[in-house]
């Protein structure tokens, strides 16, 4: 029996229509399924990459006849020449009433002159040839550079051995110097932050050690222009020198220049660095299982807090798992603990961070730092010993310890970024008594570690009841808030100048 048209018609219509909504289904889903995967892919959590691999160039070591020990890395991308120096001098030489001759010679090696030009002539020829050298002594060493053209590299390397080997410290250049670290040392006083922090390094140190002593306007008003001279002859010496060189040279010409200028400085007698032990606020009054809370006085609109404790060595076998610990706790800022915690869910402070300082010579320090408004100090501190605790109870998730693992591994390439980094980081490695393959070695244990080892490294070495505690801030607010964690004394500065 044969059905009307229009009900043929009708069917037709169904079936296409069902055709198309199949179709558009179908579309749809596929559309949908691969918007799904561009955002997968867009989204930066979800992003996975294998791990960087780096082969910097090696740069050659040799050392000249006075013992100048000379690494050389070629680059020859620009017509520029890069010359570095680590001298083994430094501040904690300091005598205890002159505290910053150290740093006063720095600067004035390179204001004042060489006995071959004066500190005019200097700065007039540096200018002439575009060329730029640094000098500064800090508390463990010393270090100048030399940034010139190729093409006056003979001229500019002159002018740098000079500075080097025979500063003339001009006696105005040396007042003025002294003048300029009296009026910021009169000015210190001024910034919050800076208190906070020489404040908490004494507490850490104590007053009178070379990592925390300060200059003061008497200490620096006895230096003269003999102290820096004799200070100079005493400590600058080329078989406690390394050099660095890079840029667009030749190894023949380069080590032919570098003996003409250097090669018949005779050696000196290098002394060894040797710093007295810490004494840590506290460690020594039978109270150092307990929290230490000091305060400064200073009329601020906030908290500027800092919190921690002495920590391990650069060569500890647990610094890389703290390494880590570091990073997840509030070294990695928007990702880390104490940012979301504090900062992004409590809205308790604007700024908070921790950070792992080490070194090869004394211990290193933990360090937890926030500004606060003052009616969330108390909080605050709450919650920077309760993530602390957090880091000793539980292990760390999963997924945070493969984003410090890929944090690590993949920061590793920063150090080699470019042919002076990388000669920088080996003269670093080598006047720290560490093995060239030392950063290699570092980034290979931290591929290995697991959450146990991270929760073992806690354990060990994180004491949140021995906290060393310094608030900067109005007086009556903080002795209250501070009273609720332990005994609070207060530190009283003194008048600068």
């Amino acid at each position: 029996m044969t059905k009307p048209l229009a009900t043929l018609c009708t069917a037709a219509r169904i079936m296409v229509l069902v055709a198309v909504m199949v179709s558009v289904f179908a579309a749809g889903t596929q559309a949908a399924s691969l918007q799904q995967a561009q955002k997968l892919q867009s989204d930066p959590r979800q992003m996975r990459f294998e791990p960087v691999e780096f082969n910097p160039p090696e740069p050659e070591r040799l050392v000249l006849e006075n013992g100048m020990v000379v690494y050389l890395l070629e680059d020859h991308e620009l017509p520029l020449v890069t010359i570095t120096a680590t001298m083994r001098t430094g501040g904690w030489l300091d005598p205890v009433d002159k505290v910053g001759l150290a740093g006063i010679a720095g600067t004035t090696m390179r204001t004042g002159g060489t006995k071959r030009m004066t500190a005019a002539e200097v700065d007039v020829a540096l200018e002439q040839l575009a060329a730029h050298i640094t000098v500064g002594i800090g508390t463990e060493s010393g270090s100048a550079m030399l940034d010139v053209l190729k093409k006056d590299l003979t001229r500019g390397l002159r002018i740098f051995a000079d500075i080097l080997r025979t500063p003339a410290f001009d006696p105005a250049r040396v007042e003025l110097a002294k003048l300029q670290v009296i009026e910021a040392i009169r000015r210190r006083q001024d910034f919050p932050q800076s208190i906070a922090g020489r404040e908490f390094e004494k507490m850490m140190y104590g007053p009178t050690h070379p990592f925390a002593r300060e200059d003061t306007v008497a200490s620096v008003s006895r230096i003269t222009r003999d102290d820096l001279a004799a200070f100079h002859a005493r400590t600058v010496h080329p078989n406690g020198m390394i050099l660095g060189v890079t840029g667009d040279f030749h190894r023949a010409a380069m080590l032919a220049e570098l003996r003409e200028v250097f090669g018949d400085w005779p050696k000196g007698e290098v002394l060894p660095i040797v710093l007295p032990p810490p004494q840590t606020v506290g460690a020594d009054d039978g109270r150092a299982q307990k929290k230490i809370l000091r305060f400064v006085r200073k009329g601020t609109s906030q908290t500027h807090l800092r919190a921690g404790h002495l920590s391990v060595k650069e060569n500890d076998p647990d610094y890389p798992a703290l390494a880590l610990l570091n990073d997840i706790l509030g070294g990695s800022s928007f990702r880390s603990r104490l940012f979301q915690d504090i900062r992004t869910k409590q809205g308790l402070a604007y700024s908070v961070r921790s950070a792992l300082r080490v070194g090869m010579r004394e211990p290193g320090v933990w360090l937890v730092r926030a500004e606060t408004k003052l009616g969330s100090t108390q909080e605050v501190i709450s919650r920077l010993v309760s993530n602390l605790e957090r880091l000793r109870e539980q292990p760390v998730t999963d997924a945070e310890l493969d984003e410090a693992k890929e944090a690590f591994v993949n920061s590793f390439v920063f150090s080699f970024s470019s042919s002076s980094a990388i000669v920088s980081r080996l003269i670093g490695l080598e006047y720290d008594g560490l093995p060239k393959d030392f950063l290699q070695q570092l980034r290979d244990k931290v591929v290995k570690l697991t959450k146990e080892d991270l929760l073992a490294a806690a354990r060990k070495h994180l004491y949140p009841e021995r906290l060393r505690i310094l608030a900067v801030g109005p007086p009556e607010s903080l002795l209250r808030v501070l009273s609720g964690f332990g005994e609070v004394e207060e530190i009283k500065l003194e008048p600068e100048g």
